[in-house]
């Protein structure tokens, strides 16, 4: 019986339904819609034949077989010779899918340990540990792991970019927290650093604590000190009350009188905070040398509080760290709810010991401060927790970097989620709008070479594949060029992308016409053509298709690749040919040129996945390898396109045009595929990040990724709407 299923999982999943958990597997295939299994119910196995034995469990007991007819005996045992081969592959696939290697698990738990050991808690540690990628098993806890730890947490503890961005914001600043957590001396010491910088007249001090004896006193001497104003409020008193007397004062810092989190007058607290129509910036003040369940309880109830009030609380001072014995716990605590961390008090001395938040040094400083943990414990916590933290401001600022790695790394990401902006939209708007942006993308500079596109529908659908822009590293745009908004006319496009792009690399799908070949010969252009085996051409004076001129090619060597989604090499060779475009007023008959054969083959098995063929001109010399696999590469488009155009199907995301479905679908496809094929450090962490997104890997890598990507800008918008994405910085 043949079962067919979207990939090895759920065809699986189908035999066991159909002929139970002996069934053995004759069979695999990959097919258009996923994966192909061959299978038989192992009571139809003829006794004692050499019939491959994979199962879907380990089997029971053998039960004597029935008697079957010599001819089917002798049928099955050539089917099954046949198939051996077939069988590995499946057996290797299935490996792969079934979860991750334990070198990879061993890992995670050695990771784990470490994070532990330092003070991190069970939730954020697993959290960062199952994003751990796949590139890193086998190799235990070295420096490779040790870089990705500290980027992971990095990536996940936003710091003050620019102080001065801060210190020049005008408006009022408030500093909350709980009793003795050291408000007054951060009050003296944010002030001096704004003295320092702006001078004594435009800054005032504010104190509202008249419950603790001599903290009035206490402030005043400071404010002498800096030679600036002070002004007392009563803790029910709103601050509007003294905005006539500060007037003039750009910066204003409110010394709040301290609160156990568990005070019903939080809230009171905050809202008297709110200054008429003054800005005012929320600052909570966490203690370093807390206990992890008392800061988790601050941060929730102020921020409930200030929510309550109206206003919004994002960003935090870590004080009295001098007094912590580790680092790890209150910047858990940071990271977790996605607040950003301003400074770093340690000390009573002001301003000296007070600095502004370095990320980096914090995070080896929380790292270098570990005290053993038994491992049992590790990993019953990485069990017992959940798989995200529940934290959705928090999840937002983690998604939010996602894309924002996006964007830095690929030219063209911005533009894609404008494109993703326009749903929803009256399709008038969309039109209007898209077309607006489309006028002046990509731009100059933006492009260096062009992937282009076959001339015709993707098979099964009504659009063609858009175009594909590179820009100077060689990298894709990630927003495509759409085939109908180009001018007609080969060579009048590739002029057209010359003068307005400096376009000078030109990857084409079958030889250019006799009109551009010549012309791209006159302006010595690098261009590249993939064409079919059965393209003929004139070779030492015969015309032959190239499928037939392989024993004929010099061997080149080959190359690693990734071809669909998996790792392979591509075995490459060559040879001179002269070839004919189609002929035109004033067109060369013939071009001298060279062709390149490429077999593609597993990386695992060595079977043959595919043979391509390309054509150059010959003053390109014997190595244009990065062209081929640049073309090579592209194979997945059209298929990922098509995935995710079913994907992005109207009954989901409600009304679309069919050019904005269109862009949505190849800007996510090329997406994917960049990620799949890129190998630094910075690709395999947004891998991780991304296949995370979708519970792990799934199917091919590169079509998990996309997945991975749909599901990133759904959650995007559904996190806008809530008012909990992004921030303006500063």
């Amino acid at each position: 019986m043949r079962f067919t299923g979207v990939n090895s999982r759920d065809a699986m999943r189908q035999v066991r339904e159909a002929l139970g958990d002996e069934a053995l597997i004759l069979a695999n295939r990959r097919v258009d819609d996923g994966v192909e299994i061959l299978a038989m119910a192992e009571s139809a196995a003829p006794a004692g034949s050499d019939a491959p034995e994979s199962h879907v469990h380990e089997p029971s007991p053998a039960q004597p077989a029935p008697a079957v007819e010599p001819a089917a005996s002798s049928a099955f045992e050539a089917m099954s010779a046949r198939l051996l081969e077939e069988m590995r592959d499946m057996r290797a696939l299935l490996s792969r899918e079934q979860g991750p290697p334990e070198a990879v698990g061993g890992l995670r738990e050695q990771l784990l340990q470490i994070m532990r050991e330092a003070g991190f808690g069970q939730e954020l540690a697993g959290e960062v540990v199952s994003a751990l990628p796949e590139e890193l098993a086998g190799h235990g806890v070295d420096d490779r792991a040790m870089s990705w730890l500290q980027r992971q947490l990095l990536n996940r503890l936003e710091g003050l970019d620019d102080e001065g961005a801060f210190l020049d914001r005008t408006g009022i600043v408030a500093l909350i927290g709980p009793t003795g957590i050291g408000k007054t001396t951060t009050t003296a010491k944010l002030a001096a650093r704004y003295v320092m910088r702006h001078g004594t007249r435009p800054v005032a001090l504010v104190t509202t604590d008249s419950f603790r004896i001599g903290a009035h006193e206490q402030l005043r001497i400071y404010s002498r000190l800096l030679d600036v104003p002070m002004y007392a409020l009563n803790a029910d008193q709103p601050v509007s009350d003294l905005l006539e007397r500060m007037r003039g004062k750009s910066w204003v810092i409110i010394d709040t009188v301290g609160m156990s989190q568990r005070d019903h007058r939080v809230i009171e607290q905050v809202a008297h905070l709110r200054g008429g129509d003054a800005p005012v910036r929320l600052v909570l003040l966490l203690n370093a040398a807390s206990q992890p369940e008392t800061l988790e309880e601050v941060v929730i109830r102020y921020r409930q509080a200030a929510q309550a009030a109206g206003a919004e609380l994002v960003d935090c001072i870590i004080t009295k760290q001098d007094e912590a014995g580790r680092l790890a716990p209150v910047l858990d605590i940071v990271m977790r709810h996605g607040l950003r961390l301003l400074f770093v008090s340690h000390g009573q001395r002001v301003p000296e010991d007070m600095s502004v938040a370095d990320v980096p040094i914090l995070i080896d400083q929380a790292l270098a401060s570990r005290v053993s943990v038994p491992s049992s414990t590790a990993r019953q916590g990485a069990a017992d927790m959940p798989a995200r933290s529940p934290s959705l401001l928090g999840q937002g600022r983690r998604l939010s970097s996602t894309l924002q790695a996006l964007r830095q790394r690929l030219s063209g990401f911005g533009q894609l989620e404008s494109v993703w902006d326009l749903l929803g939209l009256p399709e008038s708007v969309q039109q209007h709008r898209l077309g607006a942006m489309l006028a002046v993308y990509p731009k100059a500079g933006q492009a260096l070479g062009m992937l282009w596109s076959e001339r015709r529908r993707v098979k099964g659908e009504r659009w063609s594949m858009p175009d594909i822009a590179l820009d100077p590293d060689g990298v894709w745009l990630a927003l495509p060029l759409l085939q109908h908004l180009q001018v007609p006319g080969q060579k009048a496009r590739l002029e057209e992308t010359l003068h307005r792009l400096s376009v000078s690399v030109h990857l084409l799908n079958g030889l250019p016409d006799g009109e551009a070949a010549d012309w791209l010969e006159q302006q010595a252009l690098t261009w590249c053509s993939q064409v079919r085996g059965s393209q003929r051409v004139e070779h030492a004076g015969e015309r032959q298709s190239l499928s037939a001129l392989g024993e004929l090619a010099e061997p080149m060597g080959d190359v690693a690749c990734r071809f669909r989604g998996a790792p392979g090499r591509m075995n490459l060779s060559s040879l001179p040919v002269a070839v004919s475009p189609k002929a035109g007023k004033g067109v060369s008959e013939t071009i001298a040129s060279r062709a390149w054969l490429g077999e593609v083959r597993d990386a695992e098995s060595g079977r043959v996945l595919a043979k391509r063929y390309w054509i150059a001109p010959a003053r390109l010399g014997r190595d244009p390898q990065s062209l081929l696999l640049a073309q090579l590469q592209g194979d997945a488009l059209p298929q990922l396109t098509r995935r995710a155009w079913q994907r992005l199907a109207p009954a989901e995301l409600g009304e679309v045009r069919p050019d904005v479905r269109l862009l949505m679908a190849s800007g996510l496809a090329a997406v994917a595929v960049h990620l799949d094929l890129a190998e630094d450090e910075g690709a395999m962490d947004l891998r991780a990040e991304l296949l995370g997104l979708a519970g792990g890997r799934q199917r091919r890598r590169d079509l998990a990724l996309l997945e991975s990507l749909v599901q990133l800008f759904m959650v995007r918008d559904a996190i806008r709407h809530l008012g909990l994405g992004e921030r303006e910085a500063g």
